[in-house]
Protein backbone atom coordinates (compact mmCIF):
# COMPACT_ATOMS: atom_id res chain seq x y z
CA UNK A 1 0.00 0.00 0.00
CA UNK A 2 1.41 3.47 -0.98
CA UNK A 3 1.72 6.44 1.80
CA UNK A 4 -1.15 8.26 -0.69
CA UNK A 5 -3.77 5.62 -0.31
CA UNK A 6 -3.02 5.01 3.08
CA UNK A 7 -3.56 8.96 3.63
CA UNK A 8 -6.50 8.73 1.48
CA UNK A 9 -8.17 6.22 3.10
CA UNK A 10 -7.42 7.44 6.25
CA UNK A 11 -8.66 10.64 5.92
CA UNK A 12 -11.74 8.73 4.32
CA UNK A 13 -12.06 7.59 7.54
CA UNK A 14 -12.76 10.35 9.39
CA UNK A 15 -14.42 12.29 6.87
CA UNK A 16 -17.03 9.89 6.62
CA UNK A 17 -17.74 9.76 10.71
CA UNK A 18 -17.22 13.39 11.07
CA UNK A 19 -19.82 13.57 8.50
CA UNK A 20 -22.50 11.63 10.02
CA UNK A 21 -21.77 12.52 13.53
CA UNK A 22 -21.52 16.40 13.47
CA UNK A 23 -22.14 17.86 10.16
CA UNK A 24 -25.29 15.85 9.29
CA UNK A 25 -26.89 16.19 12.84
CA UNK A 26 -25.91 20.00 12.83
CA UNK A 27 -27.70 20.84 9.72
CA UNK A 28 -30.60 19.20 10.53
CA UNK A 29 -30.89 20.93 13.93
CA UNK A 30 -30.43 24.20 12.46
CA UNK A 31 -33.27 23.41 10.27
CA UNK A 32 -36.19 21.75 12.25
CA UNK A 33 -39.31 21.73 9.83
CA UNK A 34 -42.64 22.66 11.56
CA UNK A 35 -44.71 19.84 12.11
CA UNK A 36 -48.29 19.64 11.37
CA UNK A 37 -50.54 18.20 13.91
CA UNK A 38 -53.32 15.48 12.42
CA UNK A 39 -56.49 14.94 14.33
CA UNK A 40 -56.18 11.26 13.73
CA UNK A 41 -52.98 10.55 15.57
CA UNK A 42 -52.94 13.75 17.49
CA UNK A 43 -56.08 15.07 18.36
CA UNK A 44 -55.72 18.10 17.22
CA UNK A 45 -54.54 20.15 14.24
CA UNK A 46 -52.23 22.62 13.64
CA UNK A 47 -48.85 23.37 13.53
CA UNK A 48 -46.46 21.67 16.77
CA UNK A 49 -44.68 24.27 18.36
CA UNK A 50 -42.65 23.37 21.52
CA UNK A 51 -43.29 25.65 24.67
CA UNK A 52 -40.55 26.39 27.03
CA UNK A 53 -40.73 29.53 29.72
CA UNK A 54 -37.56 31.19 31.23
CA UNK A 55 -34.16 32.51 30.74
CA UNK A 56 -33.29 30.20 27.99
CA UNK A 57 -30.35 31.42 26.17
CA UNK A 58 -28.88 33.16 28.89
CA UNK A 59 -29.18 30.47 31.04
CA UNK A 60 -27.87 27.68 28.73
CA UNK A 61 -24.77 30.01 28.24
CA UNK A 62 -23.92 29.93 32.03
CA UNK A 63 -24.97 26.17 32.13
CA UNK A 64 -21.84 25.84 29.74
CA UNK A 65 -19.76 28.23 30.89
CA UNK A 66 -19.89 25.91 34.21
CA UNK A 67 -19.25 22.46 32.61
CA UNK A 68 -22.89 21.20 34.08
CA UNK A 69 -22.42 19.32 30.52
CA UNK A 70 -19.66 17.12 31.74
CA UNK A 71 -21.48 15.74 34.53
CA UNK A 72 -25.46 15.59 33.48
CA UNK A 73 -27.15 14.44 30.22
CA UNK A 74 -30.17 15.75 28.97
CA UNK A 75 -31.27 13.03 27.06
CA UNK A 76 -33.46 10.05 27.26
CA UNK A 77 -31.96 7.76 25.36
CA UNK A 78 -34.29 5.22 22.87
CA UNK A 79 -35.32 1.67 25.19
CA UNK A 80 -33.20 -0.21 22.66
CA UNK A 81 -29.91 1.69 23.83
CA UNK A 82 -31.08 2.03 27.64
CA UNK A 83 -33.43 2.06 30.45
CA UNK A 84 -33.84 5.60 30.59
CA UNK A 85 -37.27 6.06 29.90
CA UNK A 86 -38.09 3.57 33.30
CA UNK A 87 -35.87 5.57 35.43
CA UNK A 88 -37.97 7.65 38.22
CA UNK A 89 -38.91 11.43 36.18
CA UNK A 90 -36.38 10.60 33.96
CA UNK A 91 -38.25 10.24 30.93
CA UNK A 92 -41.44 12.21 32.60
CA UNK A 93 -43.77 11.29 35.14
CA UNK A 94 -45.38 7.85 35.22
CA UNK A 95 -48.80 8.88 36.70
CA UNK A 96 -48.92 12.30 36.28
CA UNK A 97 -52.19 13.25 38.26
CA UNK A 98 -54.04 15.40 35.17
CA UNK A 99 -52.06 13.80 32.59
CA UNK A 100 -51.23 10.18 32.82
CA UNK A 101 -48.15 8.96 31.59
CA UNK A 102 -45.72 11.10 30.15
CA UNK A 103 -42.06 9.85 29.55
CA UNK A 104 -40.99 9.89 26.31
CA UNK A 105 -37.79 9.69 24.63
CA UNK A 106 -35.75 13.05 23.57
CA UNK A 107 -36.40 14.50 20.47
CA UNK A 108 -34.37 17.29 18.30
CA UNK A 109 -37.37 20.15 19.12
CA UNK A 110 -37.10 19.32 22.85
CA UNK A 111 -33.71 21.82 21.98
CA UNK A 112 -35.96 24.68 20.62
CA UNK A 113 -34.76 27.72 21.40
CA UNK A 114 -31.07 26.47 22.54
CA UNK A 115 -28.13 27.49 19.67
CA UNK A 116 -26.98 23.80 21.34
CA UNK A 117 -27.99 20.67 22.52
CA UNK A 118 -26.81 20.29 25.80
CA UNK A 119 -26.75 16.18 25.72
CA UNK A 120 -23.71 15.87 27.93
CA UNK A 121 -20.83 14.30 27.98
CA UNK A 122 -21.32 11.29 31.13
CA UNK A 123 -23.91 10.72 34.06
CA UNK A 124 -21.65 11.41 36.72
CA UNK A 125 -25.13 12.65 38.25
CA UNK A 126 -28.41 12.24 37.13
CA UNK A 127 -30.23 13.20 33.61
CA UNK A 128 -31.55 16.76 34.00
CA UNK A 129 -34.20 16.89 30.74
CA UNK A 130 -36.42 16.26 33.31
CA UNK A 131 -35.26 18.73 36.61
CA UNK A 132 -37.69 21.35 36.22
CA UNK A 133 -40.80 19.24 36.93
CA UNK A 134 -38.53 16.85 39.63
CA UNK A 135 -37.82 20.07 41.52
CA UNK A 136 -41.34 21.20 41.31
CA UNK A 137 -43.26 17.83 42.16
CA UNK A 138 -40.39 16.61 44.55
CA UNK A 139 -37.38 18.12 45.56
CA UNK A 140 -39.24 21.58 45.97
CA UNK A 141 -42.53 19.91 47.39
CA UNK A 142 -44.71 22.51 48.82
CA UNK A 143 -41.75 25.24 48.39
CA UNK A 144 -40.28 27.75 46.52
CA UNK A 145 -38.78 25.76 43.36
CA UNK A 146 -35.92 28.21 42.76
CA UNK A 147 -35.36 28.50 46.38
CA UNK A 148 -34.76 24.89 46.72
CA UNK A 149 -32.18 25.39 43.47
CA UNK A 150 -30.23 28.21 44.62
CA UNK A 151 -29.53 26.84 47.63
CA UNK A 152 -28.65 23.33 45.83
CA UNK A 153 -26.40 25.18 43.57
CA UNK A 154 -24.41 27.62 46.76
CA UNK A 155 -23.69 24.00 48.62
CA UNK A 156 -25.34 20.69 46.86
CA UNK A 157 -24.21 18.87 50.29
CA UNK A 158 -25.93 21.31 52.89
CA UNK A 159 -29.00 18.83 52.40
CA UNK A 160 -28.55 15.76 54.68
CA UNK A 161 -29.69 13.55 52.60
CA UNK A 162 -27.61 14.66 49.98
CA UNK A 163 -24.31 14.77 51.85
CA UNK A 164 -22.37 12.14 48.92
CA UNK A 165 -23.32 14.54 46.47
CA UNK A 166 -20.21 14.94 43.77
CA UNK A 167 -21.66 18.02 42.66
CA UNK A 168 -18.94 21.19 43.38
CA UNK A 169 -20.70 24.44 45.26
CA UNK A 170 -21.25 27.04 42.64
CA UNK A 171 -20.68 30.16 45.47
CA UNK A 172 -19.24 32.55 43.16
CA UNK A 173 -22.78 32.41 41.39
CA UNK A 174 -23.63 34.63 44.54
CA UNK A 175 -22.30 37.81 46.12
CA UNK A 176 -22.09 38.80 50.06
CA UNK A 177 -23.36 41.75 50.87
CA UNK A 178 -23.67 43.28 54.24
CA UNK A 179 -26.79 44.15 55.46
CA UNK A 180 -26.91 47.90 56.64
CA UNK A 181 -30.78 48.69 56.89
CA UNK A 182 -33.36 46.45 55.63
CA UNK A 183 -32.45 43.07 53.23
CA UNK A 184 -31.61 43.49 49.97
CA UNK A 185 -34.46 42.57 47.43
CA UNK A 186 -34.18 39.20 46.16
CA UNK A 187 -31.95 38.12 49.07
CA UNK A 188 -32.14 34.28 50.08
CA UNK A 189 -33.57 33.37 53.10
CA UNK A 190 -30.77 30.29 54.03
CA UNK A 191 -28.03 33.46 53.50
CA UNK A 192 -28.69 35.46 55.97
CA UNK A 193 -26.41 35.21 58.92
CA UNK A 194 -25.83 38.06 61.06
CA UNK A 195 -25.57 41.24 59.54
CA UNK A 196 -24.54 39.67 55.82
CA UNK A 197 -26.77 38.25 53.52
CA UNK A 198 -26.28 35.98 49.97
CA UNK A 199 -28.15 37.92 46.62
CA UNK A 200 -27.85 35.40 43.60
CA UNK A 201 -26.25 36.87 41.33
CA UNK A 202 -27.61 37.71 37.54
CA UNK A 203 -25.70 34.59 36.13
CA UNK A 204 -27.39 32.13 39.19
CA UNK A 205 -30.78 33.65 37.72
CA UNK A 206 -30.35 32.68 34.43
CA UNK A 207 -29.09 29.24 35.50
CA UNK A 208 -31.97 28.73 37.88
CA UNK A 209 -34.46 29.83 35.42
CA UNK A 210 -33.10 27.57 32.92
CA UNK A 211 -33.35 24.79 35.04
CA UNK A 212 -36.56 25.32 36.02
CA UNK A 213 -37.44 25.26 32.09
CA UNK A 214 -36.09 21.79 31.67
CA UNK A 215 -39.32 19.95 31.25
CA UNK A 216 -39.16 17.51 28.53
CA UNK A 217 -42.12 15.96 28.97
CA UNK A 218 -44.90 17.79 27.03
CA UNK A 219 -47.43 15.95 24.13
CA UNK A 220 -45.78 15.42 21.19
CA UNK A 221 -46.90 14.49 17.75
CA UNK A 222 -47.36 11.14 17.03
CA UNK A 223 -45.04 11.56 14.50
CA UNK A 224 -41.87 12.27 17.05
CA UNK A 225 -43.10 10.09 19.93
CA UNK A 226 -40.41 6.61 19.44
CA UNK A 227 -41.52 5.60 23.24
CA UNK A 228 -42.95 2.23 23.40
CA UNK A 229 -46.71 1.70 23.45
CA UNK A 230 -48.30 2.41 26.96
CA UNK A 231 -51.06 0.14 27.90
CA UNK A 232 -54.41 1.91 27.93
CA UNK A 233 -56.06 1.77 31.72
CA UNK A 234 -59.33 0.10 31.60
CA UNK A 235 -62.04 2.56 32.42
Amino acid sequence: MSLRTFILGLSASFGVAWLAIVVVPFIKMRNLAPIQLSEATDGSTGIFFPKRTGRIADGAQVYAENGCYLCHTQLVRPTYAGNDLYRPDWGGVKADPDRGDTRRETNAYDFFGEKFAQIGVSRVGPDLSNLGRRVETDYAAGGDPSQWLFAHLYNPRQDPQRWKSTCPPHKFLFDKHKVTGSSSSGALPFGKHGDSELVPSSEAKALVSYLLSLKKDQAVPAVLNFAPAKAKIAP
